[in-house]
């Protein structure tokens, strides 16, 4: 039996769109299982352009920052792109970050309370027709919980393997064993026979996320204190330049995948042991960009 392919995150990079849309084209003709677009660039109005342009593949936002539209503005644009693509659309929704909300210019409240009125109020609207199902950016226990409690699946960014099981036991038993309900993982990915050179791009990748405190105090509750609390030491003796060896080989073959095809085969099958149903795959290239690492995706599951 053929092991199924993971889905894909793909980011419509200015200059670069229309190629895009036909990448997933060609995602959706070699059978991945699914396009997952994060914020950046415009990810909602990508989805619409994959719901005109794309035939059975599922795709969706992870995430679209809840503080970035009103309310109405999601539940018109997301019944939209839920009725023309007959039901393939997910809207995945989450807080964001506190530089996200710089940029959006918004004060955000409670995240876990924010989270629940948002679902509340979407699933109240009636006007716009048939609404997509919800699925809720998590790291920590009690947003999976949530998840688990109000929506139609979860979905991790730079989650550690290691805990992943503990991670799931926030969800019923029953959601956790349903194919109805999405749990996915976004994973960085770099694929290269070079291992050191796709490590330390990975390592590149995830530099910025070890800047934000709730992704420090989602790795210290994996077990990773030590690194965590030498990264937080640097930030506030102004050493940033130092944070970056803080991300230890360990770390990151628990949080990424990178090195030969064959071993970034077996760490989206080790994901899926974890119980991440959905691997999705975050590629980057230790010998170009964007479209460099989808061809080495496409080459790696072909």
């Amino acid at each position: 039996m053929v092991d199924p392919l993971p889905a894909l995150c793909l980011i419509a990079m200015p200059g670069r769109r229309r190629r895009t849309i036909e990448l997933c084209q060609e995602a959706e003709r070699r059978g991945y299982a699914g396009i997952y677009v994060p914020s950046p660039f415009g990810n909602m109005s990508m989805c619409e352009a994959l719901a005109w342009n794309t035939r059975s593949v599922t795709f969706g936002t992870a995430i679209a920052p809840i503080y970035q539209r009103t309310l109405v503005d999601f539940a018109q644009s997301a019944a939209m792109m839920h009725e023309v693509s007959e039901g393939r659309f997910r809207l995945g929704i989450g807080i964001a970050h506190g530089p996200s909300h710089v940029r959006m210019g918004v004060t955000p409240g409670k995240p876990l309370a924010d989270t629940r009125a948002f679902i509340e109020k979407f699933r109240a609207e009636k006007t716009f027709g048939a609404l997509p199902p919800i699925i809720v950016a998590a790291l920590r226990k009690r947003m999976v919980a949530l998840a688990g409690e109000l929506a139609e699946g979860v979905v991790f960014a730079n989650a550690s393997l290691s805990h992943m099981g503990q991670s799931l036991q926030a969800l019923p038993e029953a959601k956790r064993r349903s194919a109805d309900f999405f749990i996915g993982n976004m994973i960085p990915t770099c694929i290269s026979d070079d291992a050191a050179a796709a490590e330390a791009v990975n390592r590149r990748t995830l530099t910025n996320y070890a800047f934000l405190p709730n992704y420090r105090n989602y790795w210290k509750e994996a077990g990773y204190v030590e690194e965590m609390e030498a990264i937080e030491k640097a930030i506030a003796e102004g050493r940033r330049d130092d944070v970056p060896k803080y991300l230890t080989t360990r770390w990151l073959s628990d949080n990424t995948l990178f090195g030969p095809a064959s071993k970034v085969r077996e760490g989206i099958e080790a994901w899926r042991a974890a119980g991440v149903h959905t691997p999705i795959v975050v590629p980057s290239s230790a010998a170009g960009n964007q479209m460099k690492a989808i061809e080495e995706v496409f080459a790696t599951f072909s």
